[in-house]
């Protein structure tokens, strides 16, 4: 099956490739600017249901958005290196949620969902944070943090689907896949 991936996100393009799904990788435009007070996994779906409207009725198409947040409070990618310190500070020692939303679909068939994973990360210093920084994976990911590359360090505990923390839940997404074939 050959997918519409609205998302430039390596790392889904990554998961669906391991799984042997051929991809074309169209990122979307969409608007992602969050409605006061949508909770945050409303947000993360409502985000994955925009990109969605971005393919042709007529493919196949995956969209999704993770969102991490604790609470209401959700922590986008950073927009600088300040604003990652501040949000792996706010993390440390703490436990947070991350949220994919994500939309299968093809013409009217539609599968849409959300899928949590609970992530507690160990207390850090503000070396560990600053040396982190320094490899430049905060720059462009929700949270400040990816869980695939150095980060992986800063966790204590998982619950859920890791590779929901990568960006997509693998199995939840290939389940819905397989339902539209």
């Amino acid at each position: 099956m050959r997918v519409w991936l609205a998302s430039g996100s390596p790392r889904r393009r990554e998961l669906l490739g391991l799984a042997g799904v051929d991809v074309d990788v169209r990122p979307s435009n969409a608007d992602e600017s969050r409605v006061p007070g949508t909770p945050p996994p409303a947000h993360a779906l409502e985000l994955a249901r925009r990109k969605a409207a971005t393919a042709p009725a007529d493919r196949v198409v995956v969209a999704a958005d993770t969102v991490v947040h604790r609470g209401d409070a959700i922590y986008e990618k950073p927009v600088d290196r300040e604003e990652a310190r501040a949000t792996l500070r706010a993390l440390s020692g703490e436990v947070h949620e991350v949220t994919t939303g994500v939309v299968v679909r093809q013409g009217a068939r539609e599968h849409a969902f959300t899928v949590s994973t609970t992530v507690r990360f160990r207390a850090l210093t503000d070396d560990e944070i600053e040396r982190y920084l320094q490899t430049g994976e905060a720059d462009d990911k929700a949270g400040a943090y990816g869980i695939q590359g150095a980060a992986a360090a800063f966790v204590a505990e998982v619950h859920g689907s890791w590779t929901n923390v990568v960006g997509l839940p693998l199995e939840e997404t290939l389940r819905a896949l397989r339902d539209l074939s």
